[in-house]
């Protein structure tokens, strides 16, 4: 029975909106917005997750990284600056004292304006970066296209070369880039491989980087720079023990005594997890903020128009209550009519941002930052279920009020309205 009248109630509902269309948009003008900023919200957050899951594979969730400069920020400029680098020497100590890591790998870096020739073309901006034999068993090792260094390249350091996806898109766009020769630092290089993209928003540096052998790299410039240590701990429940191992050779090695700040860092990709925290934070405060504005407004504006629509139909409620109509049914008729007018609220506000978001990522975002490629063109489905949700809790909050006040109208009353 309760069935039949929610469902009548609701026919009735539809008629009232298409009835005055424009003072039930205006109405519902508060919850559109409201929805529009909880469904866009809940886009960026959806969004801002895959990159950092994206980031987290990247860089794997079992990898650390031992460097002299720290990822997260938190260390002071003048603290790193004071740091000693870590040396090829300290790097291959580190390699045979650490026990309980899958393996070590060591890498030497060239970070910066570097230029590279094909044929007549120069292209700069281009990191250089070395590997060693264990660099291929990290995510950031995986090559899509070609090979990785054998062991003969590596061992006798030879002038071979693996290219990012970045540098491979760029001088060879239409695919043709192994086998072919580069060079740079007056040196010529074969190109072997290429990686496979890894950059995210977060890291879209990482795939503007060409690879050479690490004695190569060694060769050209020379051992006295700074080196980093990647360590795999082979699975997450080791990680924790393979840290503290990490920490206490690198203090042993170092000579930090007790009590002193450590000389280095131990980067993972915990440490976007804490800066995604705090982007979530902010993004939470301002949109909830904004919906709360937003719904205030939405709630009066259909509080409004619900106690006009009481008003304008007293008769019709005196005639209802006159035939047999329960108070109950007018109270469901009511609430009923104002879920409807705000979950219609909701579907405008999804279409609406739908349209907008497919807009701007597909034309306005490759335009003005092609290197941002996390944010979808479209909104899952289950945010249409929770602006649908909160839509109709926000319709019978504000109808509650002018719903009670037509089911209390004594029917003599009602029936002598005009």
């Amino acid at each position: 029975m309760v069935l039949v009248e929610i469902f009548e109630a609701i026919r009735i509902a539809l008629e009232q909106i298409f009835a005055s269309k424009m003072r039930s948009f205006l109405s519902a003008l508060g919850v559109v917005i409201g929805i529009s900023v909880v469904v866009i919200m809940g886009w960026l957050i959806m969004a801002l997750d895959n990159v950092v899951e994206s980031t987290f594979n990247m860089m794997g969730t079992d990898m650390l990284w031992v460097s002299r400069w720290d990822w997260s920020g938190q260390v002071k400029w003048e603290d790193i600056r004071n740091r000693k680098q870590i040396s090829l020497a300290l790097a291959q100590e580190f390699q045979e004292r650490m026990a309980s890591a899958e393996f070590v790998t060591i890498q030497g870096s060239m970070w910066g304006n570097n230029t590279i020739k094909y044929n007549n073309d120069t292209y700069s901006g281009i990191n250089i970066e070395s590997a060693d034999e264990f660099f291929q068993y990290t995510p950031s090792g995986e090559v899509v296209e070609g090979r990785y260094f054998s062991p003969l390249e590596l061992q006798q350091g030879l002038q071979v070369v693996i290219l990012g996806s970045k540098p491979a898109e760029t001088i060879f766009p239409n695919g043709d880039a192994i086998g072919k020769r580069i060079t740079f630092m007056g040196r010529h290089f074969t190109i072997i491989g290429i990686f496979k993209k890894q950059g995210t928003a977060m890291m879209d540096f990482v795939d503007n980087r060409i690879d050479i052998p690490l004695k190569t790299f060694i060769k050209i410039y020379g051992k006295n720079r700074n080196f980093e240590i990647g360590i795999k701990a082979g699975s997450k429940e080791n990680l924790d023990k393979v840290r503290d191992e990490t920490e206490g050779i690198m203090r042993s090695i170092r000579n930090v005594r007790a009590g002193q700040k450590n000389d280095f860092s131990i980067n993972e990709s915990k440490i976007f997890e804490e800066m995604t925290v705090a982007v979530r934070g902010a993004v939470y405060g301002v949109g909830i903020g904004m919906t709360m504005l937003s719904f205030i407004v939405g709630i009066i504006g259909i509080l409004n128009i619900m106690f006009v629509s009481v008003v304008e139909r007293t008769k019709e409620i005196g005639i209802r209550k006159a035939v047999g109509a329960k108070s109950r049914s007018i109270l469901i008729q009511f609430i009923t009519e104002a879920a409807v007018l705000c979950f219609a609220g909701a579907i405008i506000s999804f279409v609406f941002c739908s349209i907008l978001i497919f807009v701007v990522v597909n034309t306005i975002m490759p335009m003005a930052a092609p290197s941002i490629d996390f944010l979808t063109p479209y909104l899952p489905i289950n945010l249409l279920i929770i602006a649908s949700f909160v839509s109709i809790i926000i319709g019978i909050i504000a109808g509650l009020l002018p719903a009670l006040r037509a089911a209390k109208l004594p029917p003599i009353e009602a029936l002598a309205f005009e």
